[in-house]
């Protein structure tokens, strides 16, 4: 089976419960697209209600990482599976354990450009790993797509 990466021009959510935001998101991406079957994801990093989207400077991307810094976050995937036109949902969640970071971890890290277009400024299948001291759940929801979540979705997928 063939596929196609499409990336969708909608508006996301911002603001609003993780959880609800992120299955909104992805509902939202994968209706944008049409299809037989359409997979949207959307992941976000919440920390005491807060919800750190992709930082849109380095200066925020600083801000972002050392709010995390020496804390535990919640990072939130909604999926979005649209199979002839009938959408399901599911969200998974994983916490996160950052180390305590100094300014030169943090300087190293942002000058590798890696936190650009990543859900709280930092990427754990890379460099953020250095980052990262304990994950309570899936990683594969931390890098970005909770395949536990999406074969409990479409449990024929691997076929079989």
């Amino acid at each position: 089976m063939g596929f196609e990466v499409v990336v969708p021009a909608v508006e996301e959510v911002a603001d609003g419960d993780p959880s609800a935001v992120a299955l909104e998101n992805a509902t939202r991406k994968a209706g944008a697209v049409a299809g037989d079957l359409v997979l949207g994801v959307d992941t976000v990093v919440a920390l005491d209600g807060r919800i750190y989207g992709q930082p849109a400077s380095e200066a925020e991307a600083r801000g972002t990482l050392e709010a995390l810094s020496g804390r535990v976050h919640t990072v939130v995937s909604g999926v979005c599976v649209v199979r002839d036109g009938e959408a399901t949902t599911a969200s998974a969640e994983t916490r996160v354990g950052f180390r305590a970071l100094d300014q030169r971890l943090i300087d190293w890290y942002l000058s590798s450009g890696e936190w650009r277009g990543r859900a709280g400024g930092y990427a754990i299948q890379g460099r953020g790993a250095a980052l990262v001291a304990a994950i309570d759940g899936d990683y594969s929801n931390v890098v970005g797509l909770p395949v536990a979540t999406l074969l409990e979705l479409m449990p024929g997928l691997l076929g079989g």
